[in-house]
């Protein structure tokens, strides 16, 4: 594998992941009752617990982009 090649992947995964993120946001605001109405089915949770677990969730998410995506991509792109 070329140096090229792990810049390029590293790329399109941040690019992919952040597009899979603000779907994520995008249909939790947009949708919010309906999504807590379907996972309401499986699960006993208030508004206030299920809003704060999508929260943290998205956050861990953002952070391990950046962490493992777009980091490696950066210091890679300094280097090379």
């Amino acid at each position: 594998m070329t140096l090229e090649l792990i810049r390029d992947v590293l790329a399109w995964s941040t690019v992919i992941n952040i597009a899979f993120l603000l779907w994520w946001f995008l249909v939790f605001w947009m949708a919010h009752d309906w999504v807590y109405k379907v996972h309401g089915k499986w699960f006993t949770l208030s508004v206030e617990k299920f809003d704060a677990i999508h929260y943290k969730g998205m956050a861990f998410f953002k952070m391990c982009i950046f962490l493992f995506n777009l980091a490696p991509y950066l210091a890679l792109r300094i280097v090379g």
